[in-house]
């Protein structure tokens, strides 16, 4: 518990210091933009492209792959009727179904290192092979369609085909499974590059965040869809694919993960409602430092 309290403190030191930056007017919201359009474009792509062509892809993880996908689906259907009946105004409305459907499994990253190593990294990683290509293609087109400037279907499909993230996945799986190494350079760039992404994201959410809860109703029920009914449907389809072990511990943790990073850069590449979309990011990663540890143990 130690360990994990070690890697925690670094994570909530470079929140802390985004927000105290903001206070002293170092940095604005225009600032955060420009942060996670770095992510997005550079540092993400660069991610994957060293974390995925390094992982061994193997049938027995198959399943640790679709389970997201299935999650997620379930996510969507409820939270799209939710929608439906609660009626919030447009922006909040794509916030909600954005960061409802993405699973931060990043934020999880060092936490499961530190108490499950190497190997429960691994499961992680591939976990996140079936969140991410929702997230960067399913979920990046509804973060269009609900954003402020109109959007014909032909134009939302062309900015998910250019995706940059979809494709640094699309590469990356196809060179792993050609069993095709990265160059030695190639690999300490994109290992450099992505290393700057989980940085950029904290301190943009400590620009973002504010003490006070906007809309609280609307906020509290985004983090029961997303980290409650999670982890009930990580449950269930555990149960379904007869996972046991480190592999059911991997997928409670990434059902139940808080709303994802990405949900604060698409609402602000879409002109969404970008203080929202912090402040549920916010309050569910504070969560999801109580309850990812208690998960492990």
């Amino acid at each position: 518990m130690q360990e994990i309290l070690v890697r925690i403190l670094p994570i909530i030191a470079l929140f802390a210091l985004g927000y105290l930056l903001k206070r002293l007017s170092v940095f604005n919201s225009s600032s955060a933009d420009a942060f996670l359009k770095l992510i997005f474009y550079v540092s993400t792509p660069a991610l994957i492209l060293y974390s995925i062509t390094g992982i061994e892809l193997t049938k027995s993880y198959l399943y640790l792959a679709i389970l997201p996908v299935c999650v997620t689906a379930v996510i969507a259907i409820v939270s799209f009727v939710l929608i439906r009946i609660l009626k919030p105004e447009r922006k909040k409305a794509g916030v909600f179904l954005v960061g409802t459907m993405i699973m931060n499994t990043v934020f999880t990253f060092p936490l499961i290192f530190a108490g499950l190593g190497q190997e429960g990294l691994a499961r992680i990683l591939l976990f996140d092979f079936g969140n991410a290509i929702i997230v960067f293609s399913l979920v990046y087109y509804i973060a269009c369609r609900y954003g402020e400037v109109s959007k014909n279907n032909l134009a939302m499909l062309k900015k998910i085909a250019f995706s940059p993230p979809l494709w640094a996945l699309v590469i990356a799986i196809t060179l792993n499974l050609l069993n095709i190494r990265l160059p030695e350079t190639a690999s300490a760039l994109f290992q450099t590059a992505g290393s700057i992404t989980f940085p950029l994201v904290m301190i943009s959410l400590g620009i973002y965040f504010t003490p006070k809860i906007a809309n609280y109703r609307l906020l509290l029920l985004s983090i029961a869809v997303r980290m409650g009914l999670g982890m009930l449907l990580g449950l269930l389809f555990a149960y379904l694919f007869h996972l046991e072990g480190l592999d059911r511990i991997i997928a409670l943790i990434g059902a139940s993960a808080p709303i994802g990073y990405t949900t604060l850069t698409y609402s602000s590449l879409e002109n969404l409602d970008k203080e929202f979309a912090a402040s549920i990011i916010s309050f569910s990663i504070l969560i999801g430092f109580i309850l990812v540890p208690l998960l492990m143990m």
